[in-house]
């Protein structure tokens, strides 16, 4: 059997088992950093299995380390575990019912993780190295693979990963199609959060108030102004308000005080720094100019996703060989989403790569409610994260 089907057949057998315990948690949707159900499917799912297994305090994340019969490094592969506060409308049969979703597809992440792990759990005597599985809560923006950092996910063989390696399914691309790229991947994530405040006052007499409702509006209309003259157009920036609302309880009463959120994405630290610098700055400009206050406060979230060049060279060439290049895309332009899976790749050299499990009737987009992956990508899925820590450790010994 060639390199690049070793672990082909062994996951066809497995594809039920997969489907099966993707389902189970698909149903078992939690939200956040506790995720007691999920940790227990996991944890059941991994029992017997000769690991070192150990949890989180601060979030029950799962660690399981696979020490290989051969000497070698550390390779790290990741799944996040929670789902998303969205109500599911996708009419299966297996739908959650708990208002609760995984509308991202991390049960197919921890799933397919699963199998990996039986994958190379069958080829212990042969491997030459050991394998860090991290199943990571807190994903949808609670920051839960830096807790995992801070916890010492990447201590757990005693020895620093050489490589870390994650798959992300999308409903929107063609099953069975991976796409990545080198460099920048995908976007960070921060906010600008502020509360604008005037004097409030009758709606009948606004002369003799500080309505702060039309200053709200120059500011939304300042922020977008900001992204497309303040930063450079081979930099961009996506900055988008996300929430708005005031404090008036009725249609008579002039607001004192508005709320508003930005969401800021950029794929640069030279482009988040300057908007950080800058726009709370422009924007207390214009509220002082009108009588109001602004209270601004910033907060940066998830870096950029950052694909270690080397390393996604040999991701991608490992790729051509397992599935064939007419299905590996060569992305041109990262997204703008944002991964905390770039938290580990700010400590490791490593790749995240998208798989396509785009159902034959069509899906709706990553977090709605319609939201639905074909499962039947979980064997292809294990296999190829198995087969990328197998070449890797393999690479990593030749080269002593």
């Amino acid at each position: 059997m060639s390199e690049g089907r070793l672990f082909e057949r062994p996951a066809e057998e497995l594809q039920a088992d997969l489907v099966a315990v993707r389902r189970e948690l698909h149903q078992a949707v939690e939200l956040g950093l506790q995720l007691p159900e999920t940790q227990r499917i996991l944890l059941r799912e991994l029992a017997d299995l000769g690991l070192e297994i150990s949890t989180g305090t601060a979030l029950t994340s799962v660690t399981a380390v696979l020490r290989g019969g051969k000497p070698g490094p550390v390779v790290l592969l990741r799944a996040d575990m929670d789902g998303l506060p969205v109500a599911e409308e996708t009419g299966l049969d297996f739908a959650s019912t708990s208002g609760a979703m995984h509308a991202c597809g991390h049960d197919l992440h921890m799933a397919g993780l699963l199998g990996a792990v039986r994958l190379l759990v069958a080829r212990r005597d042969e491997l030459p190295g050991t394998v860090v599985f991290m199943f990571q809560p807190g994903e949808e923006g609670q920051a839960g693979g830096r807790i995992m950092l801070e916890e010492g996910v990447l201590d757990a063989a005693r020895e620093r990963p050489v490589a870390a390696y994650a798959i992300h399914v999308e409903c929107t691309v063609p099953r069975g199609q991976f796409v990545t790229r080198q460099g920048s991947m995908m976007a960070s994530a921060s906010a600008l959060r502020m509360t604008l405040r005037g004097t409030g006052g009758h709606a009948a007499f606004p002369q003799n108030a500080i309505d702060p409702v039309p200053v709200a509006a120059q500011l939304i209309l300042a922020v977008q102004t900001f992204a497309a003259r303040r930063l450079p157009a081979t930099d961009q920036a996506v900055i988008s308000i996300t929430r708005l609302s005031s404090d008036s309880a009725a249609s008579n009463v002039l607001a004192a005080e508005v709320q508003l959120e930005a969401n800021i994405r950029t794929l640069s630290k030279a482009t988040l720094e300057t908007v950080r610098d800058q726009l709370p700055g422009m924007l207390r400009g214009i509220a002082e100019a009108n009588g109001c206050t602004l209270d601004a406060e910033f907060i940066e979230s998830y870096p950029v996703t950052r694909n270690d060049p080397d390393e996604t060279a040999f991701v991608l060439g490992a790729l051509d060989e397992m599935v064939g290049a007419e299905r590996v895309v060569r992305l041109e332009a990262p997204s703008m989403a944002s991964e905390d899976f770039a938290y580990v790749l700010e400590e490791v050299p490593g790749t995240l790569v998208f798989l396509g499990a785009a159902p034959d009737d069509g899906s709706g987009p990553l977090h709605s409610e319609r939201a639905v992956f074909d499962d039947s990508v979980l064997g292809l899925q294990a296999a190829v994260l198995a087969e990328l820590a197998w070449r890797r450790l393999r690479r990593a010994r030749s080269a002593e």
